[in-house]
């Protein structure tokens, strides 16, 4: 194998999560195993992404890959970057401090009614954890 372009495109941790548990569910469907380096590396990485409080630990998944383009539509007319972008689908922020950790400069760059709409974008469409795991994040911290 020979990688012809590196780092074409970055994914996102849904991205990911979607392409290792459907191809878990074709190698399962086909009733045959990966190599198994692959078995343990995909093994170990659902089970990262499945632990709380990450953001795709909720069951079933709040969003989908679909929710992605939606996300940067939305996103467009307050300049965030691809990099911020990608670290809000991956953090999934539920407050101003999270996303404030997220956006570089955020307070020269958005007023207070502007990080508050981000935010706002953001949960209407990638939704809001459950109570009981904010309350918990917030106990272990």
């Amino acid at each position: 194998m020979k990688i012809l372009n590196t780092q074409e495109a970055v994914l996102t941790n849904v991205e990911v999560y979607t392409f290792l548990t459907n191809q878990a569910k074709q190698y399962n469907d086909q009733k045959r195993k990966g190599p198994a380096n692959l078995e343990t590396i995909r093994k170990e990485v659902l089970q990262y992404f499945e632990s709380s409080p990450a953001p795709l630990s909720q069951k079933p998944l709040p969003y989908g890959t679909k929710a992605i383009p939606e996300v940067i539509k939305r996103l467009s007319p307050y300049e965030i970057s691809k990099g911020e972008c990608i670290m809000i689908l991956n953090i999934r922020p539920t407050n101003v401090a999270v996303l404030n950790v997220i956006i570089e400069n955020m307070e020269d760059r958005f007023n207070a009614d502007q990080q508050q709409e981000i935010l706002d974008i953001v949960i209407e469409i990638l939704g809001q954890f459950p109570e009981d795991d904010v309350m918990q994040t917030t106990e272990d911290q």
